[in-house]
């Protein structure tokens, strides 16, 4: 069962309750005004209630001001860093092709010696060829010349040298 306030008073008499409401309102009110600066004190707590309620809400600006700083300095930072990735692969584009650059030039000048040899080569082997067909041809007109003195003159003569003896 449970207690009720009423059952605590002397005697066993009941306080009606419009008598114990205007009670408790009587002493949270400040039972009386006598007290001179009991009013002020009621003022107080209301005063520093709106003051708490300033400083939450300029907190929460402040947070939220602080969130949109990170977010601006998120997306600044993220566009540097995009611009530096760019900058680093035009950096290293323009270095392959300055390195297939200079391989083609090697390349060609490679290819171009090569022919050159190869042009060379040919060359010495032509004048090798004229060289021996003039010496050829040399050798023929001579042994044409040795077979038509033989022929003409009726004496043999021989080409060899002969020994005195």
């Amino acid at each position: 069962m449970p207690w009720r306030f009423t059952d605590a008073c002397p005697g066993g008499r009941r306080i009606p309750a419009v008598l114990l409401s205007s009670l408790v309102l009587a002493v949270l009110s400040g039972c009386g005004t006598g007290g001179g600066g009991s009013g002020a004190r009621a003022s107080e707590p209301a005063g520093e209630a709106v003051e708490h309620s300033e400083e939450a809400e300029q907190r929460k600006e402040e947070a939220a001001e602080l969130a949109k700083n990170r977010e601006v300095l998120s997306a600044v930072e993220g566009k540097k860093r995009e611009e530096a990735a760019e900058e680093n692969a035009k950096r290293k584009e323009a270095a392959a092709a300055a390195r297939a650059k200079k391989r083609l030039e090697l390349a060609e000048k490679t290819a171009l010696a090569t022919e050159e040899a190869a042009e060379a080569k040919v060359k010495q082997r032509e004048v090798a060829s004229e060289a021996a067909k003039k010496q050829q041809e040399a050798s023929r007109k001579k042994k044409k010349t040795v077979k038509s003195k033989t022929n003409s003159g009726g004496e043999s003569t021989s080409t060899s040298p002969t020994a005195h003896g």
